[in-house]
This record gives C-alpha cells, sequence and structure tokens, in this order.
C-alpha cells in the first residue's frame, strides 16, 4: 500500500511548517542518529552530544519548574487553611464553645485525625466539668509536656508510633505522625501544648516548614490567655 503523502508532498509540508520537526524530540534525535549512521563510526559529531547534554538540563530544569510550582501552590492552600483554622479559633464566644469548636470544626479544617489540647495542673484530680470535653482536653502534671515533646522548640513534627494515651487515649495506636505545639499561657501559669495527630505517618515529618504552625500556635497562645484571664 503507497503512503497517502510522497517524498514531495512531505517535503513541502515540512519547508513550510518546520516546526513540525524541531519541536519533536523523537524525531529530532532520529534525524541526528540518522547523520551520524551516514557519517561512520571513526566521526565524532561534539554537536550532537552538546545537544544530548542540553536535552539533559533542558528535562531537569523542567523537573524543577514543576516541583517549584507544586511546592508554591501546597504553600498556599496551607496558608488558607491556617487562617481558616485562626477564625474558627477567634469565633466562639466562650471557653466550653472553643473546645467544641478545637474537637470539630477546627479538626476538619486542618485535615488531622486527633486534636487534642493538653494543660498542666498542680490539681490531682481534673474539673468535673470538663469531663465532658475528655476527646479533645486532657490534663496533666508539672513537667509532663517538656518530657513528653523531650526537646525545645514552639512547634515539633516527629512520628508518633505507639505514642501515648496520655494525649491520644484509644486512638494512640493508629495515630503515626503528630504536631506539638508548645503553649506559653502567661506568667505564673504552667504550660500548655495542642497536638495535633494523624494516622498518615508522612503528614508530620521532622523535615516540614513549621512557619505556618508556628502562626496558628502563635494565635492560639493568645487565644487561651484571654479565657485564662
Amino acid at each position: 500500500m503507497q503512503p497517502k503523502d510522497g517524498p514531495t508532498e512531505w517535503r513541502d509540508r515540512i519547508l513550510s511548517q518546520p516546526e513540525l520537526v524541531l519541536e519533536d524530540h523523537d524525531v529530532m534525535r532520529a534525524l541526528i542518529r540518522a547523520g551520524d549512521e551516514r557519517r561512520g563510526p571513526n566521526v565524532i559529531d561534539l554537536r550532537a552530544a552538546a545537544m544530548d547534554r542540553l536535552e539533559t538540563k533542558l528535562d531537569a530544569l523542567e523537573d524543577t519548574h514543576r516541583h517549584v510550582i507544586a511546592a508554591a501552590y501546597e504553600n498556599v492552600a496551607g496558608t488558607a487553611q491556617v487562617h481558616r483554622a485562626i477564625l474558627a479559633l477567634l469565633d466562639p464566644p466562650t471557653f466550653p464553645a472553643l473546645l467544641e469548636a478545637l474537637d470539630g470544626p477546627i479538626r476538619d479544617i486542618l485535615r488531622v485525625d486527633s486534636l487534642r489540647l493538653v494543660l498542666e495542673t498542680a490539681e490531682e484530680e481534673q474539673d468535673p466539668a470538663l469531663e465532658r470535653f475528655e476527646g479533645v482536653l486532657c490534663t496533666v502534671p508539672a513537667g509532663f509536656i517538656a518530657a513528653y515533646a523531650g526537646r525545645n522548640g514552639p512547634v515539633i513534627l516527629r512520628a508518633a508510633a505507639g505514642g501515648t494515651e496520655t494525649i491520644w487515649g484509644d486512638r494512640t495506636r493508629w495515630i503515626r505522625s503528630e504536631a506539638l505545639m508548645m503553649l506559653d499561657l502567661g506568667p505564673g501559669r504552667l504550660p500548655g501544648m495542642l497536638a495535633l495527630g494523624a494516622t498518615d505517618a508522612d503528614q508530620f515529618r521532622a523535615s516540614h516548614g513549621t512557619d505556618l504552625l508556628a502562626f496558628l500556635n502563635g494565635v492560639f497562645e493568645r487565644v487561651m490567655r484571654r479565657w485564662l484571664s
């Protein structure tokens, strides 16, 4: 079966639209290989070698460009997410309403599987009025937070395989990564901690940036100081 277009037609088409060849990497590589074969094995084409190197560099640049764009989109999405969480923190008119928001809308906005507000206290027993918030609030003895965090820093991201039931309760075995946000509740007060837990081991990693969570932490500190004043 004869091709629809003969050599003359293909030649005319290429001359009128050379970009069809120049923009097709496979065609260009085939043309270069054909030229190499005609020159024979004893002739080295430095131009072809340079083109191969340039093509490799171009592919690397394109990959870098895609990663930069993806990171930028993730940063924008993360910023919007934290902004929505902050607005939700400012809405509750009472402290119990704040706890309810933490256990519902705010946890959902931050896309975590568990969220706990941990407060150190000198009291041996928890206030009965707070028992209904045990899903989001837990009280611990003085010094517990520093021991649990294990190191200093306003925000700590890490793996949480095993965890501790004091923080995560019956979800302990499911929590695989956690973000620990240290709360300075003001002079004369014991510290607190906002703990975010995820079943995804990669959601919170030490290599991730903490700027947005640190900002959220600063806002939450001020909200807590208002209710404790």
